[in-house]
């Protein structure tokens, strides 16, 4: 493999990820439209309440950096998913001062819903792919989790 990096990954290979990543992400991206419309969360809403499934809890500072906004902005997006039922603020024990967030069991509901329903979606198109395809893809997935 004539590699290109470290990852081991070469410029055919980057360009097939880079393809698979483009038509899997508009086929995931329009299921998850369909699903999120209807309770009527947005994508940015949604991206917070995947982070959220896997903490324990994150500050609004946290939510913040994660998501690349101001925490005004992180604020307006806790408070509509908490208006929903999809988060709550609680207040730290050791200081009432500061305000974590927490997703819900509804919240963990609608993430756990929507990554199986990636999942299968991505394992029908993996199903399609030949060896090569699929070394590319598990490549990709080392480099990804080495870094």
């Amino acid at each position: 493999m004539n590699s290109n990096s470290s990852s081991g990954i070469n410029s055919v290979d980057a360009e097939r990820l880079a393809d698979f990543v483009l038509f899997t992400q508009r086929s995931c991206i329009l299921n998850l439209s369909a699903e999120l419309n209807k309770d009527n969360i947005s994508f940015p809403q949604f991206f917070l309440l995947a982070y959220l499934s896997s903490e324990e809890y994150l500050t609004m500072s946290d939510i913040a950096k994660k998501m690349g906004h101001s925490t005004a902005a992180a604020t307006g997006l806790v408070d509509r998913l908490e208006k929903l039922g999809f988060v709550e603020r609680v207040h730290a024990a050791e200081d009432r001062r500061k305000i974590m967030v927490r997703i819900t069991s509804k919240g963990i509901h609608l993430v756990t819903k929507m990554r199986g329903e990636i999942a299968e979606n991505l394992s029908e198109l993996m199903a399609e792919m030949d060896h090569e395809e699929l070394d590319t893809i598990s490549h990709a997935k080392r480099a990804i989790q080495n870094k």
